[in-house]
């Protein structure tokens, strides 16, 4: 085996976690005990903004007034892509009842949940996509309850774009709020009075790390950490359009890893020469937080064998994962371990992130060796129910009973034995 580092991450996911973990935790603390004051304090000595927490209908208006007609047409397009994908996976479980035993019925009953909690990051960038993807998925499932919250970009609150999408996408409460006290508002009631039973949508550390400390009081979505993305790429592939798509997910943040796996060190020069003129060639914002995560998080990895290639992706258990090979079906039939799969040059992580159906909140930080994305079935519970008529206890009890008691749970054994001795004494 021959696996080999071209380029090697200076840093992981997991670095600065421990700072991370000890300042979300005391924001929490302070965020239960003192409530709204806290957040509006955080609000204002955070995101420098001290105006209204509940987004107005007037404000919504404002907003959706400085959106040109065409953006308003791009929204749409996403928002109806993504919702219909979303309702394609609610018909794909259903309920249904079916008889294990003669007389003896069980049953599968889908319930949404009452409350959620839809975090749209509103930092350095305008994430209108992730507004639909929380919140339309949400609404697609049936949830009574949907609050939104994103920070302010400014004295004026919201950004208007997301501000805007969040009311097409059928927000019940819209909070001028983000980081950390934006996810303490949703989870603990504040403002609104609704406490939320699931977190979910992308953020910073301090995001992610918030969810991760609530979960269990409350349901999230996944854990996650920094976008990632990773490419596998053979000499077919063009080493132009593969740097490309590196540069797309860089641009995220100053901690967002990339990384490419190839099995030829020309291919992996080829693209590693493109890296920092397109970086360089880029906006300020965008600039700055791609060469950050290039340099500090980038990686290329030289394999000899598609099976070695595997064993390294699944390890990875990327975000986003991109193929561009000449055997990508093989691919597709032996990679485990991944978000969302993007096949063939002719799609891209982007399309996926912004309008072209599947859910763009997916795992990080090896969370997709145990789960998938955001969907549908999130914001619902897939309870169970029993019936039975008296006839069918009679062997159902007796086995019961014997179970119980060789497990000493003797109590367990007289529930079944109250029912043999009611409905089946001679």
């Amino acid at each position: 085996m021959a696996i080999r580092y071209y380029k090697k991450a200076d840093k992981q996911a997991s670095t600065n976690d421990e700072k991370t973990n000890q300042i979300v935790s005391e924001m929490l603390s302070k965020l239960e005990q003192n409530g709204e004051s806290a957040a509006l304090n955080y609000s204002k000595k955070l995101d420098g903004y001290d105006g209204e927490v509940i987004v107005s209908p007037e404000h919504i208006e404002q907003a959706e007034s400085l959106l040109s007609d065409q953006l308003k047409a791009d929204i749409a397009f996403a928002y109806e892509r993504i919702t219909n994908f979303a309702k394609a996976q609610k018909q794909s479980i259903s309920e249904f009842e079916t008889e294990v035993y003669p007389g003896m019925w069980c049953a599968q009953k889908i319930i949404p949940l009452n409350t959620a909690g839809c975090y749209v990051p509103g930092g350095r960038y305008a994430h209108v996509a992730s507004a639909i993807m929380s919140i339309a998925t949400a609404k697609v499932a049936g949830v009574k309850n949907i609050i939104a919250c994103s920070a302010p970009k400014d004295e004026n609150g919201i950004d208007p774009g997301i501000l805007y999408t969040m009311n097409l996408c059928g927000a019940d409460y819209i909070l001028n709020l983000g980081g950390v006290q934006g996810i303490a508002a949703m989870a603990y009631g504040l403002f609104t009075g609704h406490k939320a039973d699931i977190l979910v949508g992308p953020g910073n550390r301090f995001v992610a790390e918030a969810k991760r400390q609530l979960f269990g009081r409350v349901g999230i979505d996944l854990f996650a950490g920094p976008t990632e993305i990773l490419i596998i790429a053979d000499e077919t592939a063009d080493p132009h359009v593969v740097a490309v798509d590196l540069v797309g997910q860089a641009e995220h943040g100053m901690d967002s890893p990339c990384w490419l796996i190839v099995k030829s060190e020309q291919l992996a020069a080829d693209v590693m020469s493109r890296m920092d003129a397109l970086i360089q060639n880029l906006p300020e914002t965008a600039r700055n937080a791609a060469l950050a995560s290039w340099v500090e998080y980038g990686e290329i990895v030289i394999c000899d064998t598609d099976e070695e290639v595997v064993q390294i992706s699944d390890e990875y258990a990327a975000e986003h994962l991109e193929l561009h090979t000449g055997n990508d079906q093989w691919y597709v039939d032996n990679l485990t371990n991944y978000g969302s799969l993007f096949i063939g040059e002719e799609t891209t992580v982007a399309f996926g992130d912004k309008c072209s159906g599947t859910n763009h909140i997916l795992p990080t930080k090896g969370a997709g060796k145990y789960t998938g994305g955001l969907s549908v079935h999130k914001f619902s519970k897939v309870v169970t129910t029993q019936r039975m008529t008296q006839q069918a206890t009679e062997e159902v009890a007796a086995v019961c009973g014997r179970i119980s008691r060789l497990e000493g749970m003797e109590a367990h054994a007289r529930t079944a034995d109250v029912r043999l001795e009611k409905y089946h004494s001679v």
